[in-house]
């Protein structure tokens, strides 16, 4: 997986930069969270590219005069962790529900669809509102939200997967020789069917993670003192005529983030395929 990793100049700088991210993440509060709450009101909307200063001030100030890389950094952290939280809970219970609809008797299978058309019927965004507004904005709340709206995905994804797979003769041959249903379903199916979910992970994380800035964005999401990207560019939005710096640099975070998360999702997906990963290998053994 190095060598292939190595052969993609675009996935390989995609992989670096998240791993800085989540180096980031977790470090970043302990690292500079006093600093990106301390206020200095002198310096308040301070440009950026002040090289006289420390270096988490390069990007400028926000309108309390609070270092906006160091904020960054530190909102960084919750970023992440509501999207990876959605991303893992809404992936864990798809799977499992997508693998009972493909391998159950059609009248489970259709009992499962049909929660999943429920949920499909409302905007995923306008759930987010009224649940958000009734339950009130918190990392737990947005992380639960988020997680259910996205569940279908995976649900489908893994019930058409499965009815695919289960025909194969390997499958039928498990089950001629007296394999359980969860033998078949966690030992045989489930490896198969994991990189084309391991590659719908990585794209729907970047899709939680612009959906939890919209909902910042829309003042629902994350509330003061904690700070995300999104919340950081709802609170730049009435400076933007006199000092974009404070939407504009953790708006480019998020879409260097969703990038380097498509861009690696694309690498994953021939690097999992065992049809297509003969072209990675070849690349990195010319390489090599």
């Amino acid at each position: 997986m190095g060598r292939m990793l190595l052969a993609d100049k675009f996935a390989l700088v995609a992989a670096v930069f998240l791993v800085v991210m989540v180096v980031l993440a977790i470090v970043g509060p302990a690292w500079l969270g006093e600093e990106a709450l301390k206020q200095n009101l002198r310096g308040r909307n301070l440009a950026p590219f002040d090289w006289s200063r420390d270096w988490f001030w390069w990007f400028g100030a926000d309108a309390l005069g609070r270092p906006l890389l160091a904020r960054i950094i530190v909102a960084t952290q919750n970023t992440l962790l509501v999207a990876a939280g959605a991303v893992l809970i809404s992936a864990v219970i798809g799977t499992f529900l997508g693998l009972l609809a493909g391998f159950s008797s059609p009248r489970v299978s259709q009992a499962i669809m049909r929660l999943a058309d429920v949920i499909m019927s409302f905007p995923s965004l306008l759930i987010a509102v009224i649940v958000l507004y009734l339950l009130g904005s918190s990392i737990l709340n947005l992380m639960l939200v988020l997680s259910i709206t996205r569940i279908p995905v995976y649900l489908r994804t893994t019930r058409a997967e499965v009815l695919e797979i289960r025909e194969r003769m390997f499958v039928q041959a498990a089950r001629v020789m007296g394999a359980s249903s969860r033998r078949i379903l966690f030992r045989h199916i489930l490896p198969i069917v994991f990189p084309t979910l391991t590659t719908l992970a990585t794209l729907d994380f970047a899709y939680v993670m612009l959906a939890e800035s919209a909902l910042s964005f829309l003042g629902i999401g994350i509330q003061p003192p904690d700070i995300t990207w999104g919340l950081m560019i709802s609170q730049g939005r009435q400076y933007l005529t006199n000092a974009w710096w404070l939407s504009f640099w953790p708006g480019l975070a998020i879409i260097f983030t969703t990038l380097s998360l498509n861009l690696l999702s694309n690498w994953l997906r021939i690097a999992l395929d065992p049809t297509q990963r003969w072209r990675l290998e070849m690349r990195g053994e010319t390489r090599g």
